[in-house]
């Protein structure tokens, strides 16, 4: 049996904590259920991360920069109307293929608006600077267009609700959002 190194049983914690802060939240997850999902014990946990709010952190930059990679990848050597389309495949395709990541960047909003809300506003930084680079990376790729960038992730947020809702593919919410099945 080979034994993981520190850092691969960090990245082993990180992936099991978004499963579990994606499908509880931050405040419904505890980081007993992150170490068993991850098979270490809570102390060994406490070694890696300083606190329930460093996983949490951990897990979300994963999320957010997994997203913006998936972002970066599709525009590669793209310009014009193929840029907003494969941006739009690429991002269709990582939430049906990993439906933790939606939930977990829902669980995102949630926690940072909680804790702005409770008046934890540092929370929310790291978050919002790994927003940015998103935001920036499809702006970048839309040719620096402001409104294009807006209304892109206007109609992504839109996509997300109606997926987390559980909305079918073919439910009339969804005329006028960007489907792949509708322009192949």
């Amino acid at each position: 049996m080979v034994r993981m190194s520190a850092e691969e049983r960090r990245e082993s914690v990180i992936r099991a904590a978004m499963i579990e802060f994606a499908r509880g939240g931050y405040r419904g997850t505890s980081t007993e259920a992150i170490a068993k999902r991850v098979g270490v014990s809570q102390p060994y946990l406490f070694r890696l991360f300083p606190g329930k709010q460093a996983i949490f952190l951990a897990a979300a930059r994963h999320c957010c920069e997994s997203t913006t990679e998936v972002f970066r990848k599709a525009a590669e050597g793209l310009e014009g109307a193929k840029v907003e389309e494969a941006l739009g495949g690429a991002y269709l395709s990582l939430i049906s293929d990993e439906p933790d990541m939606l939930l977990m960047q829902m669980q995102i909003y949630v926690a940072v608006a909680a804790a702005e809300a409770s008046g934890e506003a540092e929370f929310g930084a790291e978050i919002r600077r790994l927003w940015m680079e998103m935001y920036d990376t499809i702006l970048l790729a839309m040719g620096a267009d402001v409104e294009e960038t807006t209304n892109f992730l206007a109609e992504g947020m839109l996509i997300n609700v109606l997926v987390s809702m559980g909305f079918p593919p073919d439910h009339r919410v969804w005329a006028g959002c960007f489907q792949p099945s509708q322009s192949e």
